[in-house]
Order: structure tokens, then C-alpha cells, then sequence
């Protein structure tokens, strides 16, 4: 204890983990319908660069309904965005991959110009309270992106949501003849993956009272696949877990943080991170566990009909 807080290598994993886990909790959503989103470390920059700018206009920068206004404001933009990215997939019919990447490249622009291309510095206390704050000694990150893991498990596990997202990413025309809406359903995951991505942004800037909208949120959107992927997610879609998000998240921010911790230049983080990677797919290969399974001895062996026993 510290403070009336606790702090620790393990407190600091906890808030570190927070922006990787809120966008891969959106990820999994949108991956589990077949698709993928691209444009969220754009869509975080945004929504930094928002609410910074909107704090610095108002005219009490340091009050608390500043900060709560313009991290609203932030918030409905990303939805409006991610929504933008529905429509692109369920609507015209574009492919995720390059209806994504279109606001990956043009968000950064976006984000660049709300912040005139400067880095903006902010002085609100209740705003970096979003990143540096303790809940019953928790950081309070971590109980927002726990916070949001409960809410989205309790939507899709207790409604027929998850049901109806699973029957879309494993056969949407299938699910469009049995009745299922399955372009409100794309629809409304993407918007939600903004609304997670807005999230991360704003832990993000609060951490640093700032915001470089060239750097804020860059490469999160492959932090976030290798959680879902991690976590068990299927990429082809339907089966999705977020409890293995979850875990996947952790996971990740402990890597970024022993990796330092034992010597290792944080570069070399891609690396461990590519082998992880490489890892995850051999073991969700069946080909790969067939040729790594050891038959156990005494196992009946097969013969063809017709060969000689």
C-alpha cells in the first residue's frame, strides 16, 4: 500500500492492460462476425484529440463538467465512426479489411488536423483521474475495462446478442434467411468496437495529459487481434470468447512489461510478440496438434477394409 492505494509491478500490468483490453473486447465482437477492425488506433487518436481540444476551449479547463463534456463528445464521434464502418461493411457490401483501412489512413489525418498537428497538453485533474485514479485501491482503468468486459459478457451470454452475432459469423446468408438481421447486427458491432476504441483513447491521453495524434494509438489494433486470437477466438468467425480476451489483454501488457524489467530492449517486444503469434496459430492448426499429438502406447492402430490385419 501507498497512498491509500496499492502499487506494484502487478497494479501497474492492471493499468497498462486497460486500453489493449477495451479494444480487443470490440475486436472480438467484430471478428466473431467475420470481420476486422483496422481503423481503431485511428479512432482512439481521434477521440483523444477531441476531448483534449474540448477541454482547452472550454472555459473552465480544470472543472469536472469539463472533462465530463468533452469525454462525451469524444465518445458519440467514435460511435459515429465505427458506425461509418458498418455501414461500409453491411451496406456496400466492402470488404472489412479495406473498409477499415480507409479510416485507418484518413482517422490519423483526422486526428491530425482537430489538433492542428501539434501535440496538446491539458490540465484537468479529473481527466487524468480516467488513467492515474484508484478506485478501492484498483486503478481506475482497469475497473472501466473490467467494468465494460461484465456489461458485454451479460449482453451477449444473458440475450439472444451473442447467439445471433455467432449465427452471422458462421454462415451470414444462412442467418439472413432464417430471419436474423445480420446487417444491424455488423451494424452494431462496429459501432460498439468504436465506442471501445473511443474508451482506449481517452486512457490513453489521460495517462499523458496529452495528446500526439502521429503516435496515439499506433499499432493497438494488433495488440488487440493478438489478444482475441490469444483469448481463442475464432478468426473465421462465430465461436468468440471474452473471457479469453480478457485474458489475452493481461497477458500482452505483461509482456510489455517483463520484457524491460529483465534486461531485454523493448524492441525486441515485436519479436516475442511474432513468436506468440506463431504459437497461437500452430496450436488452432489441426493439421499442426495431428502432427504434434504423441500416440499413447497400446493405441488400437486403424486398418483399411480389405487390407490384411
Amino acid at each position: 500500500m501507498q497512498d491509500g492505494h496499492l502499487y506494484g509491478n502487478v497494479i501497474d500490468i492492471m493499468r497498462n492492460s486497460a486500453p489493449v483490453m477495451l479494444v480487443a473486447l470490440g475486436m472480438t465482437l467484430v471478428i466473431a462476425t467475420r470481420g476486422i477492425d483496422l481503423s481503431v488506433g485511428a479512432i482512439a487518436a481521434i477521440a483523444a484529440a477531441v476531448a483534449c481540444t474540448r477541454i482547452i476551449g472550454a472555459g473552465d479547463e480544470a472543472a469536472l463538467s469539463t472533462a465530463v463534456m468533452a469525454m462525451t463528445y469524444a465518445i458519440v464521434v467514435c460511435i459515429v465512426l465505427g458506425a461509418w464502418n458498418g455501414l461500409l461493411v453491411s451496406v456496400l457490401g466492402i470488404q472489412p479489411i479495406i473498409a477499415t483501412l480507409i479510416l485507418m489512413v484518413a482517422g490519423r489525418g483526422i486526428s491530425m488536423a482537430i489538433t492542428d498537428g501539434q501535440i496538446t497538453t491539458v490540465n484537468n485533474p479529473w481527466f487524468s483521474d480516467l488513467a492515474s485514479g484508484f478506485v478501492l485501491t484498483l486503478p481506475l482503468a482497469f475497473l472501466v475495462a473490467v467494468g465494460m468486459v461484465v456489461f458485454t459478457a451479460l449482453l451477449t451470454r444473458r440475450t439472444a446478442l451473442g447467439m445471433l452475432i455467432e449465427a452471422v459469423g458462421i454462415n451470414p446468408e444462412a442467418s439472413r434467411l432464417a430471419g436474423v438481421r445480420a446487417r444491424t447486427i455488423i451494424w452494431t458491432v462496429y459501432g460498439f468496437s468504436g465506442l471501445c476504441a473511443g474508451l482506449a483513447g481517452l486512457v490513453i491521453a489521460a495517462n499523458t495529459n496529452s495528446v500526439n495524434a502521429n503516435s496515439l494509438g499506433l499499432w493497438i489494433e494488433l495488440d488487440a487481434i493478438l489478444a482475441v486470437v490469444i483469448g481463442g477466438t475464432s478468426l473465421m468467425g462465430g465461436r468468440f470468447s471474452l473471457a479469453g480476451t480478457f485474458i489475452g489483454a493481461l497477458f500482452i501488457a505483461t509482456l510489455a512489461r517483463t520484457i524491460p524489467n529483465i534486461g531485454i530492449p523493448s524492441e525486441v517486444n515485436y519479436l516475442f510478440k511474432a513468436v506468440v503469434v506463431i504459437a497461437v496459430c500452430l496450436l488452432q492448426s489441426p493439421k499442426a496438434r495431428a502432427l504434434l499429438r504423441v500416440r499413447r502406447p497400446g493405441a488400437p492402430t486403424l486398418v483399411k477394409a480389405g487390407s490384411p490385419a
